[in-house]
């Protein structure tokens, strides 16, 4: 999901006869599981492609919010409404965290922000699709934050330690949201036949794209070697994928909804389900910025930028007068 066409400086995985002995040692600490720390040594490919692949997350848990934001003040109950706004709050933490992990890299949060608005970084492909009536926030939760997890639990073992431990708090909030949107599924498919309607119609429009949160197939994901090497990347797309099929066919059928898939079967031999691929074409369309919500979801988030200028203006402009106050205190003081 983090990973979605985050390409990987070079041609597959280096072979060790040509690496550095600096690359040798850096490579042997990733493969007994070390954790890489900010300060120390790194390959400049390393850190850029952790760069590309921690800014595409925390841009996604930030337009991320905007699906969800739109139903705050049309949630069904107090209570809903409360448990909503808790949840885009966390959004909104999950991006802060990232930000700061990304920084330690050398990046500051205002370049990430300006290569997201430009275009030169994106977010995932999810967050392009409308949310229509309370049932798709509903699908969002169970099925967008389910796939979310899939792919967060194995970042916690990611080489980078700033990522890594962020994950651990990230991961524990990504389970409330699951469990919150899976409540809201459950209490639509048992509702009045209408609602009972309008939740498989969120799951026959969000089954797909949510396969696609994972990223090409492996067969045409060529830059996805390098990052297994140095466990920047944990697990395949399609592993990830199957593990996020068999996990959730189970739950619609407890649901008594219907996955919108004639293909999907029940395969022993594999121990997992045999399901149809997702239209790769739209995938590939929604990136370049084809998608339903693509022109909303960048304008919401230049909107914000812009009207944040004077806020951020005003910050720094505290910083340099602190910084000034004190530099004159120490002066005095000698």
């Amino acid at each position: 999901m983090y990973a979605q066409m985050v390409k990987t400086d070079g041609k597959g995985i280096k072979p060790r006869e040509e690496m550095t002995p600096e690359e040798q040692r850096f490579q042997d600490r990733i493969d007994a599981g070390e954790k890489i720390e900010p300060k120390e040594w790194m390959p400049e490919a390393y850190r850029q492609n952790l760069i590309r692949q921690i800014g595409q997350h925390a841009h996604s848990e930030i337009v991320g919010q905007l699906p969800e934001g739109n139903w705050i003040t049309r949630a069904p109950t107090l209570e809903r409404k409360a448990i909503l706004l808790a949840k885009v709050q966390d959004e909104a933490g999950h991006g802060l965290y990232l930000y700061c992990a990304a920084e330690t890299l050398g990046v500051s949060r205002d370049e990430l922000t300006e290569a997201l608005l430009s275009g030169k970084m994106k977010y995932s492909s999810i967050f392009n699709y409308p949310t229509l009536n309370w049932a798709d926030i509903g699908a969002v939760g169970w099925l967008v934050d389910g796939a979310a997890i899939m792919n967060q639990v194995p970042l916690q073992r990611t080489s980078f330690g700033p990522y890594s431990r962020a994950m651990i708090r990230i991961c524990k909030e990504e389970s409330f949201h699951q469990r919150q949107g899976y409540d809201i599924m459950m209490k639509m498919a048992r509702g009045t036949p209408e609602q009972r309607e309008m939740a498989q119609d969120a799951l026959d429009r969000y089954w797909y794209p949510s396969l696609m949160m994972f990223g090409p197939s492996d067969k045409d994901s060529v830059h996805s070697a390098q990052s297994m090497a140095w466990k920047i990347k944990i697990n395949t797309n399609d592993e990830l994928r199957q593990k996020f099929v068999d996990q959730t066919v189970p739950q619609a059928k407890y649901l008594g909804l219907t996955i919108p898939d004639p293909e999907l079967k029940w395969n022993e031999e594999k121990g997992g389900h045999d399901f149809s691929e997702p239209d790769w074409s739209e995938f590939y369309a929604v990136l370049k910025g084809n998608g339903p919500c693509n022109r909303d979801r960048l304008e919401a988030r230049q909107n914000a930028w812009e009207d944040g200028r004077w806020f951020r203006d005003g910050l720094v402009a505290h910083a340099k007068k602190a910084d000034a106050r004190r530099a004159a205190a120490r002066v005095a003081a000698e």
